[in-house]
C-alpha cells in the first residue's frame, strides 16, 4: 500500500480557488437577480407611464370634444343671427330703393302728410320746407295750402329758395332755422327701422312670433 502525501500549499490554493469560484457564482447570481428586478421595475414604470399618457390623451380628447360640442350651439346661433341680419338688411335696402323710386306711392299726398307731421311737432308759426329740385318743379306752390289744412292750424309756409340734396321726401325748418325736422324718406326709414324690424322678421318667418327675441 502506497500513501500519497498532498502538498499543503496546493491544497490551500485549491480551496481558495474553489471558494473564490463559489463567491463569484453567488455574486453573478445576485447581479442577475438585481438586473432582472431593475428590468422588471423599469418595465412596470414604463407601462405605468404609458397608461398615464394614454389616460391624459383620452382626457384631453374628451376635453376638446366637450369644447367643440359646447361651441356648436353658439356657432349655430351666430350663423342663424348672421343670416337673419343679412335677410333683414336686404329687406331694408329694397325698401329704401322702392321709397327712393316712389314705387306705389301717392307721392304728393305723402309729402303733404310728412310736412304736416313735422309742423305739428314744432311750436312756431313760420316754416320753411326744403325740397329737391325735381319736387320743386313738380309740386309748384299750390300744395302748401294742402299742408296748411292738414296741419290744422294757420301757419306761414314757404319753400326754401335753394333745392335740397334729397332723393325723396322733404325737410321742414322753423322760421328762424333753429329746429329742423328731416322728413326725407331715407331719414324716416332710418328712424323707423328699429321699430318695424321685429315685425318684418316675424312676418318673413325669420324669427318665431308671439314674444321678444334676441334677433329682433
Amino acid at each position: 500500500m502506497t500513501a500519497t502525501n498532498a502538498n499543503p500549499q496546493e491544497v490551500l490554493r485549491g480551496e481558495i480557488l474553489a471558494d473564490a469560484k463559489r463567491q463569484g457564482e453567488r455574486t453573478l447570481l445576485r447581479a442577475q437577480q438585481e438586473a432582472e428586478a431593475i428590468l422588471a421595475e423599469a418595465k412596470a414604470e414604463a407601462e405605468k407611464d404609458q397608461r398615464a399618457r394614454l389616460d391624459a390623451a383620452r382626457a384631453e380628447a374628451q376635453r376638446r370634444r366637450d369644447l367643440i360640442l359646447g361651441a356648436v350651439p353658439v356657432e349655430v346661433g351666430r350663423m342663424r343671427s348672421a343670416r337673419i341680419e343679412a335677410a333683414l338688411e336686404r329687406v331694408r335696402e329694397e325698401t329704401a330703393r322702392r321709397l327712393a323710386a316712389r314705387e306705389g306711392l301717392d307721392y304728393r299726398g305723402a309729402l303733404v302728410s310728412l310736412a304736416a307731421d313735422a309742423i305739428a311737432s314744432m311750436d312756431s308759426s313760420k316754416f320753411v320746407i326744403a325740397l329737391s329740385a325735381a319736387d320743386r318743379q313738380t309740386l309748384g306752390d299750390g300744395w302748401l295750402e294742402d299742408v296748411r289744412r292738414r296741419a290744422g292750424r294757420d301757419v306761414e309756409l314757404a319753400v326754401a329758395p335753394e333745392p335740397a340734396n334729397i332723393q325723396a321726401g322733404l325737410r321742414v325748418s322753423d322760421g328762424d332755422g333753429r329746429r329742423t325736422c328731416d322728413q326725407s324718406f331715407a331719414a324716416r326709414l332710418a328712424r323707423l327701422w328699429p321699430q318695424v324690424r321685429p315685425a318684418i322678421a316675424v312676418a318673413a318667418a325669420l324669427i318665431p312670433g308671439g314674444g321678444p327675441s334676441k334677433e329682433s
